[in-house]
């Protein structure tokens, strides 16, 4: 989708892009090997708003509801797998629609072209008839997986590695103050709001700031 914000992280040398498919993408500019990893946790346009938490290496983003999103980039991350490409589907073998000269062997009717987001897979909907979430991937929602690549997900896979933060007003500026694990947030409402981050950063917050 239409990129909506953009942060350069130029320690790691990491490139992220909040785009209006709801997708976050950090692009590995520095391995220089053309990775990149997807984050899915978040159902709304991401806007122009973003800090990084340098020492957790954790994108927090505001979208365009009232919700902000932290993403644990320190854990175990998966890059999720390029999109195959294939005439007919790669568990069922039977054709895609566009296949012309295997359905007229077959005397098949071709089928709608998947894709499996765990292992990349070009399939049937016959053929990947599950939805699962895949946090080590990015994907904190459910979505389109093989059948087999479905058995093989556990449980302990499923385990969310996004926070989400009620921010309690649609926000038009953000800025992070790390040292303090302080947030500030300016909404549309005109109001100013100071978070405590510290759960998130995890440090203790600067002597003499109360909450109240």
């Amino acid at each position: 989708g239409s990129i909506t914000s953009l942060w350069w992280d130029p320690v790691q040398r990491l490139l992220f892009s909040g785009a209006s498919d709801h997708s976050i993408i950090m692009w590995d500019i520095g391995g220089r090997k053309g990775r990149t990893l997807l984050l899915q946790g978040h159902q709304y346009v991401l806007e122009s708003y973003f800090s990084y938490i340098q020492p957790e290496q954790q994108p927090l983003y505001a979208c365009s509801n009232i919700t902000t999103y932290s993403y644990r980039l320190k854990k175990c991350r998966m890059y999720a797998p390029q999109w195959l490409e294939s005439d007919s589907c790669q568990k069922c073998e039977q054709p895609f629609f566009w296949n012309i000269k295997q359905m007229w062997d077959t005397k098949t009717i071709g089928l709608r072209q998947h894709h499996c987001r765990k292992c990349g897979q070009a399939v049937c909907g016959k053929c990947s008839t599950k939805r699962s979430s895949y946090p080590i991937m990015g994907f904190e929602f459910q979505v389109r997986v093989c059948d087999s690549c479905f058995e093989s997900i556990k449980d302990e896979d499923r385990t969310s590695l996004a926070t989400f933060h009620e921010g309690k007003h649609n926000i038009s500026h953000m800025s992070m103050d790390i040292s303090r694990g302080l947030m500030v947030t300016c909404g549309s409402d005109r109001i100013v709001k100071i978070w405590d981050m510290t759960p998130v950063v995890g440090c203790s917050l600067a002597t003499g700031f109360s909450s109240r």
